[in-house]
């Protein structure tokens, strides 16, 4: 419609306009592909991506990674710290019971919407620190689960090829097996989280089943075999009885089995997927902390029971050379007993069962990755808008596992180091997170008891560091890859609106209002505020109707953004109208002054069908310096970033909101 209007017409603008960069329903395939969205950060409840379910049936969605650990863990423990294995295994159960699981359910409570120890960290640092903060976070996060994912498929195939029953053709073709298992485990998720968690419900079950009876018939074997027992005792003693000697071999093999807490950060993660009950957001918020607390507690005693009882029985009743490496049970210390004690058809159901759940162990690791990660790097402009769909990142994951598994040859030593200090690092972010957050709330005792846990999960990562140094250098490349992407994603995505939509108050849409009235136009003048009085409007006026195509008689407003937070991309603009003087100002805050200046005029081009005029003058300085200035400070030469912006949004000219500039 052209600036004039019918007499007696009368505009009203809404007081909120959906974003004119809003696009057109995706249909078929895109439509399926876009289906599931992320919710961003701080999205209450419904999170959108997947059908709440009951806490129990999320802790086996957690638990093919947690409880899958059973089949290694015990061997691990025996190899590093032989006769002393269960001793080192009941430091492992006392920091998950009185360390881990109080830390991590201080983690849920502050983090109620699934973004873990992360979002407690984001807030500590602000602006684009804050950003790369989160980046170098995520980029731990990312090699922790995606490694897990690799890890996890390519142990699997370990194991399945060291079957006797395995067809030997298929020998020496690990890498196809695990690239064929990453394959499967990607499909169930594009089905979606329903049928992952349908999944996981049987895997966990049975294979719980099968290590409890193997626990069972372990405890007989020991209790009929008395000399086993006294065995076990002077290995224990045969370097010396003293505290020491005792001790010290327990702790040096610490480090190596804090992998076994690996399933704490993936249930805080998927939160989002937890059922609550309640009439209120506040009481359902409640509830779905308190059931993540049941998760938690629940899975953290059924695998300390475990640790103990498997630890135990497998250091007394098998030889320790056949714990070494090439030996019969290395790597699989639960199969071996499964196989000795109990038939090789019970040990082979066994053995599907453990191929089963470490397959789908990378299960917890990928809905981790799909609840956290679309929630920061969309949101900050650091990948593309797809990027918050389930479906599509599962396919990026997917790809970029098989990658990573070619790239080791599925060698699960290859990727341990990685795998630990992902695992580690995330550890350590959770307890310097609740040991900040007890000390700011005076409660100093808890701080306290959380700085402890902190100096232990670093000494653990330290180790590990020292052990396995290859683990940091591939955590780095993870952290560079995200930023590097990160980085070049913002700057592609820079002429986007950047407005989830625009509101205005009842004085702003009173003023544009009155303005249409008037002679049927909207002329905005943009200003960059300085004193904010009288005088500096009517100067700014007067200098605009001096060089811009403004009519005498034109009735204008002006218009100021402030950047407030130019490292965030994206919120909903809120407009509200301010008088000084005799001159009418609206002003809004947002992240970036052209893309917010660009979104208001297309928004009142659609709700009020007058193509909106605003009219700026020319800024002094380099136009790559302005450039630079825009991109990190939000601001710059605006002119030219407006109509770049709009021009993009609106390929008809003649359809275009006016942009003036005079100087």
């Amino acid at each position: 419609m052209d600036a004039e209007t019918e007499a007696g017409e009368r505009f009203v603008l809404p007081a909120s306009v959906d974003s004119p960069a809003k696009s057109d329903e995706p249909r078929g395939v895109g439509k399926w592909l876009l289906h599931h969205q992320v919710a961003p950060i701080g999205r209450a409840t419904e999170e959108g991506h997947g059908k709440p379910q009951s806490w129990w049936k999320v802790m086996c969605l957690t638990g093919v990674d947690y409880f899958s650990t059973l089949s290694y863990l015990p061997a691990i423990a025996a190899l590093a710290a032989g006769a002393l294995s269960p001793l080192a295994t009941l430091l492992i159960v006392a920091l998950t019971l009185f360390g881990m699981l109080p830390m991590y359910r201080r983690v849920a409570r502050e983090s109620p919407h699934g973004q873990g120890s992360v979002a407690m960290l984001e807030n500590l640092l602000p602006f684009w620190r804050g950003k790369i903060f989160v980046l170098v976070l995520l980029g731990f996060v990312a090699t922790s689960w995606i490694i897990t994912i690799t890890l996890s498929a390519a142990d699997a195939s370990v194991h399945m090829v060291e079957n006797p029953a395995f067809p030997s053709f298929l020998h020496g073709h690990e890498v196809l097996i695990t690239t064929v298992l990453l394959l499967i485990l990607g499909g169930v998720f594009l089905l979606g989280f329903s049928e992952a968690i349908g999944v996981a419900i049987p895997l966990v079950a049975i294979f719980l089943v099968l290590n409890a009876v193997i626990v069972g018939v372990g405890v007989v074997d020991v209790l009929g075999e008395p000399d086993a027992v006294s065995r076990w005792v002077d290995r224990l003693t045969e370097n010396g009885g003293g505290f020491l000697d005792i001790a010290g071999p327990a702790v040096l093999a610490f480090p190596l089995l804090v992998l076994g807490l690996s399933g704490f950060e993936t249930g805080v993660s998927m939160m989002p997927l937890i059922k609550a009950d309640g009439a209120t957001e506040e009481a359902r918020m409640e509830s779905k902390v308190r059931n993540t607390g049941k998760l938690l507690a629940t899975a953290a005693l059924v695998m300390s029971v475990y640790l103990i009882a498997t630890s135990f029985i497998t250091t007394v009743l098998i030889p320790a050379e056949a714990f070494e490496e090439g030996g019969e049970a290395n790597g699989r210390a639960l199969a071996y007993l499964a196989h000795e004690h109990l038939g090789q058809a019970f040990g082979t159901v066994y053995d599907i069962s453990s191929i089963l759940i470490l397959w789908f162990a990378g299960a917890s690791a990928m809905a981790g990755l799909i609840n956290i990660v679309p929630r920061y790097l969309p949101a900050y402009g650091m990948a593309p808008e797809w990027g918050r769909a389930v479906r599509p990142v599962v396919i990026v994951y997917t790809v970029i596992s098989i990658g990573i598994t070619f790239a080791f040859g599925a060698d699960v030593n290859a990727q341990a180091g990685a795998y630990a200090t992902g695992i580690l690092a995330m550890m350590v972010s959770g307890a310097v997170a609740v040991t900040i957050s007890a000390f700011r709330k005076g409660q100093h005792r808890a701080g306290a008891a959380f700085t402890v846990l902190t100096l232990i999960l670093l000494y653990a990562l330290g180790a590990n560091v020292v052990e396995k140094p290859d683990g940091i250098a591939i955590s780095a490349a993870f952290i560079a890859g995200i930023v590097v992407v990160s980085l070049i994603s913002r700057v592609t995505r820079t002429t986007e609106l950047r407005v989830e939509r625009i509101e205005f108050d009842e004085t702003a849409r009173q003023f544009i209002t009155d303005s249409i009235e008037h002679d049927g136009r909207i002329d905005l003048l943009a200003n960059k505020r300085q004193a904010g009085d009288e005088t500096e409007y009517a100067a700014k006026e007067s200098e605009q109707r001096g060089m811009n195509p403004l009519p005498g008689t034109a009735d204008v407003l002006f218009l100021e953004i402030d950047v407030v937070d130019p490292s965030e991309f994206s919120d909903v603009l809120e407009v509200r109208g301010v008088t000084v003087g005799r001159h009418r100002v609206l002003r809004a805050e947002a992240p970036a002054a052209p893309n917010a200046i660009a979104a208001i005029l297309l928004a009142l081009r659609d709700a009020t069908n007058v193509r909106p005029r605003c009219h700026f003058e020319w800024s002094e300085g380099n136009p790559l310096g302005h450039l630079f200035r825009y991109l990190i400070l939000g601001q710059g030469d605006t002119p030219p970033v407006v109509r770049e912006i709009i021009r993009q949004h609106e390929p008809n000219p003649t359809k275009r909101p006016g942009v003036h500039v005079g100087g």
